[in-house]
């Protein structure tokens, strides 16, 4: 399993996609444990993270990243900067 990041991602993308339709979510500076039960895409208008899926390499991503997280991982997030984000769940 691998955490997928376009760096940073188009507005074309962004257009495609309609993120600015999806909901928002806010984290403080942190770190966590997390499962993703189903696929999340997310895109972050705010913040710096290191997610290091269990048993895998720290992957960092921040402000104006398209992230792609695949169902099933369990991972720990390490917010370095407050996150603002767009996210859906699913395909």
């Amino acid at each position: 399993m691998s955490i997928l990041v376009t760096s940073p991602c188009t507005e074309t993308t962004i257009q495609e996609l309609v993120t600015k339709n999806w909901p928002i979510w806010t984290c403080d500076v942190s770190s966590f444990n997390w499962t993703y039960e189903d696929q999340e895409t997310c895109l972050l208008l705010a913040g710096e993270v290191t997610v290091t899926p269990d048993g895998g390499e720290p992957v960092k991503f921040g402000a104006g990243d398209l992230v792609v997280f695949p169902a099933g991982m369990d991972c720990r997030w390490d917010v370095h900067k407050a996150v603002r984000k767009h996210y859906r769940f699913g395909d």
